[in-house]
Formats: structure tokens, sequence, C-alpha cells
């Protein structure tokens, strides 16, 4: 009995010092990155956004493990001397945070990039999507074609995988419990370890910019509801996509993709041509030796390809 006793008392104090670490770097990380925009409630979520500029506007989706501060390395203030250029951080990730209610599923966060879209007033914007944020970006075409005029879409999501890449598959935990007891333990520790791997993998093979953690937002992946946010979000992905992949169609609208040939995360060909083969009149334009990470990797490029989409 005491050697039991012993165990948990042991545990309970392991379990104790994992938390108090996580929420110890978390307010760390955010006194380093605080938030930079400003807040507004759409439903059950509250949105965290930044915007810049005049004109006809551009609304700027992150990817899985993300959030606005992905696309700091592209060149807004020439994107905002044409237009409203405005960053969201999605529902859960970043600063923005997802009400009791509210699913991660595609089309959810949709129906909350469709409402925000509304909230704003804003005419009919250029939405542009990187990676699930590009998923994102294609169920607001499907379900509020009336929201936005045209999709811009890098590296995106668009289709099923039968598993996710290697790196991601850590973030596969079914139970909302389990997952958020090992986002408040063991996460922290995990994606302080396992983090320039991980980096490694998604940049590649292309190089991680060095002020990522700051520049890019990094660091704000190693809270504990960063860490929640993204496993809920991968496992909803398979929910939405195979009655999406079946409908792509019907969409009208303009549609522009931008890949990487060398994408690890997300091949091209299964995801890019998959889905121009879906939509005759979409286009597609592929970057050479490039990853997935191309708002980052090569931002100057990105850059001119939005401006000539958006006519800026």
């Amino acid at each position: 009995m005491t050697v039991i006793l012993s165990i948990v008392i042991l545990l309970v104090v392991v379990i104790a010092a994992l938390v108090a670490f996580s929420a110890y770097i978390a307010a760390k990380v955010e006194r380093a990155l605080p938030p930079c925009g400003r807040f507004i409630d759409i439903g059950g979520d509250r949105i965290h956004y930044v915007e810049q500029g005049s004109g006809s506007p551009i609304v700027l989706v992150h990817g899985l493990s993300g959030q606005l501060l992905n696309f700091a390395y592209l060149d807004l203030q020439k994107l905002a001397r044409s237009h409203r250029v405005i960053l969201i951080d999605r529902p859960g990730a970043g600063y923005s945070t997802r009400g009791e209610g509210s699913s991660a599923t595609i089309v959810n966060q949709a129906a909350t990039v469709a409402a925000f879209i509304e909230a704003l007033k804003l005419d009919k914007p250029l939405l542009v999507g990187h990676s699930l944020g590009g998923a994102i970006a294609l169920a607001v075409g499907l379900n509020h074609p009336q929201s936005i005029s045209r999709l811009a879409l890098v590296a995106p999501l668009t289709h099923t995988q039968s598993e996710p890449p290697e790196s991601f598959r850590g973030l596969m935990i079914p139970s909302p419990l389990m997952r958020r007891a090992i986002a408040h333990t063991l996460a922290t520790p995990l994606s302080i370890r396992k983090g320039p791997e991980v980096l490694a993998f998604v940049f590649g093979p292309e190089p991680v910019p060095k002020d990522f953690r700051t520049k890019g937002g990094g660091l704000l992946g190693l809270r504990p509801n960063s860490f929640y946010a993204a496993s809920s979000d991968m496992l909803a992905t398979a929910e939405d996509l195979p009655t999406m992949e079946s409908r792509y169609g019907t969409l009208r609208m303009p549609i522009d993709v931008l890949y990487g040939r060398q994408d690890q995360v997300l091949d091209y060909r299964q995801h890019g041509e998959a889905l121009t083969q879906k939509i005759p009149h979409a286009t597609l334009k592929l970057v050479d030796g490039g990853g997935h990470m191309l708002p980052v990797t090569v931002p100057a490029l990105t850059t001119e390809w939005l401006l000539a989409i958006a006519g800026g």
C-alpha cells in the first residue's frame, strides 16, 4: 500500500509540474508575442484579426497549427497600397477562441469566415487560404458564394488523405478529454523538443527562417490551447472533404492555386492538379523548388501572384 501511495503521489507531482511548466511557457510566449489586432465576436467564436490599407478587400486565412503571423513575410504594405488587407486567426488559433458549442469542422469554420466578412461589411473580398485555410476557403465558396468574389489558394488541402503526414500523427487524439489532458501536460515539452524537426519537415526542402519563431509566430504553437485546437482541426478535416470533393465542379467564381512542386506536406498532384481537373476554369501555378510554406519562403513571388489576381 505504501508503494502504491508513493507511486500515486509521484504521478500527481509529475502531472502538476507538467501543468505548471506548460502554463509558464504559455504566459512567457504571450508576453513576447501579445495580440496585435482587434477582436470581434462571431457567434460563439471570438476572432482576432489585423487589417491595413483601403480599397477592395483581401482576407487571408492560415493553415493548421498556424496563425495570422504566418503571413507576416508577405509585402503587406505593398498589398495595402491598393487593397484593404485583413489577416485573421482562425477559431482556436492564435488569439482567436472557439466557443463551447462551435465545432472544428471545415464547414463550420467556413461559416465563421463568411459571418466575419458580413460583420465587417466587406464587399465580396478575394479570399486567400493557405493549407487547411485553403479547404476552409473552398467551403466558403461552396456554401457562401455570395460572400466572396474570388479564391486564391496557396498549397491548399483539397482532398481526403488516407493518413496524415508522420509529423502530424501526434495530433490524432480522438478523445476530447485526453486531448485536453495531453495539451496541458505533455504537448508543450514535446513541442519544444521536436519542434525543430517538425518545422524542418513542414518547410522542407526550403530552410526555416531563423526569425520564424517570432516574426512568423511559431512560438504561439507552444501553448496548450494551440495544441488542442490543432488536434481538433486535424480530426475534423475528414468529416467534410468527401462531400466537398463531389461539389467542386459547381464552383463558378475565379479560382487560382499556387503550389510548390517539392511540397512535403501536401502533394501538388493530389491536391492542386486534382482540384483543377474538377474545376476546368481554375488556374494552377507551380513553384520549382517550393515547399509548403510559400507565403514565408517565397513572399515576393506570393505577393506578386496575389496582386495579379486581386488586380493591384
